[in-house]
Order: structure tokens, then C-alpha cells, then sequence
């Protein structure tokens, strides 16, 4: 798949402990995205934030809190992001399910698959 050029990102900010039954959110969001054909999706970890209500997660010893920030981070076609973001939106209609959601043209310089060997 070519995937050189203009393109969006697709961010997502959760929290670890967001799960949909008993998955977590993000797990659920990349096989939603695999299963959509997007071209690929990366999961990171965050060891500290905070948002809309102000309280700090972190991820140090002995802290408050254990539910570290999730960034989803997906980049593709916009026509496929734009319906891609259709099909997760229901997941933060929950108000257990917290999170933001971003878009952002990006310009791809280089992207080479890996082909497995076989």
C-alpha cells in the first residue's frame, strides 16, 4: 500500500482502564481499524496527564492513580479516516468512556511496509 504524500492522522486520548465489556477501549479501536482495512495503527502509553477534570494521572510509584493515558495514533487516506471516525464515535457516547479525538493533515515522507518472510 502507498501511503507516501498527503494524508490525515487520526488521534485518540484515552485512559487505560477505558474498556468496552471487558477489553480495553484501545485494543478494541485497532481491531476496528484492522478490520476496516486501515493501513495501520499504533498504540502509546503515556506515564502522565490530565484533562477536562483536572485530576493528574501519572505513572510513578505509590501514585493515585493507575489509569495511564492511551494515544491512538492512525494515519490513512482521508476519505477512509473520516468513515473510520464514524464507526468509533459510538464507543465515546458512553459517559464511562472519556477521550478526545483529533484530526490533522500530515505529510508523509516515507512509509515502507515490512514484508515477512515466509
Amino acid at each position: 500500500m502507498e501511503l507516501n504524500g498527503e494524508k490525515l492522522l487520526l488521534r485518540i486520548f484515552t485512559g487505560s482502564l477505558d474498556k468496552i465489556n471487558s477489553t480495553p477501549i484501545y485494543e478494541v479501536i485497532v481491531h476496528d481499524a484492522k478490520d476496516f482495512g486501515i493501513a495501520g495503527a499504533t498504540v502509546l502509553r503515556g506515564i502522565m496527564s490530565y484533562g477536562a477534570h483536572g485530576f493528574i494521572h501519572t505513572a510513578k510509584l505509590l501514585a493515585v492513580s493507575d489509569d495511564l493515558p492511551i494515544v491512538i495514533e492512525i494515519i490513512d487516506e482521508a476519505d477512509k479516516i473520516n468513515a473510520f471516525v464514524k464507526t468509533i464515535e459510538k464507543y465515546f457516547d458512553n459517559p464511562k468512556h472519556r477521550g478526545l479525538i483529533t484530526l490533522e493533515k500530515v505529510h508523509v515522507i516515507f512509509h515502507q511496509s515490512v514484508i515477512s518472510p515466509e
